[in-house]
């Protein structure tokens, strides 16, 4: 699905603002990298999109729906078609690889056997097959962020959010995750990566946005990190 954000701005409380006149426009099965110092408003800007906070002025339309707009109602089915990792996982240290997976699929009322099915199909996609029946302490950081990315692979998404997903790990299992997510995107899903991550984002060059101070600072197609007077 496509995305377009116009004139978009969320302030909290105490006049903090996030975000201020945001204009972006993401074509559908496209691959963003949005960058930028703590705090210039990437993961607001994601969670604009996934629809867990609501601009407090502008446009926000991602496919044919108005996220300033959608019912209570029609929220859940909007995000099955949103996919997001989270920084911290979110994990339930409870469940194995596998009924983590599955939970997520359980909870959008889908027959066990389509549960079953699809969770066996996105862990083994992940890489997690011989590990699906560990619970997430057992499982390493790369791991466990396989697992966050397999349960929001699962109900199939249009769009594709990503927060930091190769924050603290290693430089191989870093690289394995960007694999994956480029190949989510192979397969025509839009796919937005708000991350600190220099390296992979000057390996696996894709479109790049830049945000300081809520306002996007840059937008250019297989952009580099740092501006080249800045390296």
């Amino acid at each position: 699905m496509d995305i377009r954000m116009a004139g978009v701005t969320k302030v909290f409380d105490q006049d903090i603002v996030a975000l201020e006149d945001v204009h972006l426009s993401v074509d559908s099965g496209e691959f963003l990298y949005l960058v930028g110092t703590t705090g210039s408003g990437k993961t607001t800007l994601l969670r604009i999109l996934s629809r867990e906070y609501i601009a407090t002025r502008g446009q926000v339309t991602v496919g044919d729906r108005n996220l300033r707009k959608i019912g209570r109602s029609e929220l859940p089915f909007y995000r099955r078609e949103v996919g997001v990792v989270f920084q911290d996982f979110k994990l339930l240290s409870d469940l194995s690889a596998l009924e983590n997976v599955s939970f997520a699929l359980e909870a959008m009322g889908l027959p066990p056997r389509i549960v079953q099915n699809r969770a066996n199909e996105v862990i083994d996609q992940v890489g997690l097959w011989r590990r699906r029946f560990l619970k997430p302490p057992q499982l390493s950081g790369g791991e466990q962020q396989r697992v966050a990315i397999a349960r929001a692979m699962a109900s199939s998404p249009s769009v594709f959010l990503a927060d930091e997903p190769t924050g603290n790990l290693d430089i191989r299992t870093s690289e394995e995750i960007m694999k994956l997510l480029l190949s989510i995107n192979a397969a025509g899903t839009t796919v937005l990566v708000a991350t600190h991550d220099r390296n992979m984002v000057d390996a696996y060059r894709q479109r790049l946005v830049e945000l300081h101070n809520g306002r996007i600072r840059r937008d250019e197609r297989r952009g580099r990190y740092l501006l080249d007077d800045e390296l």
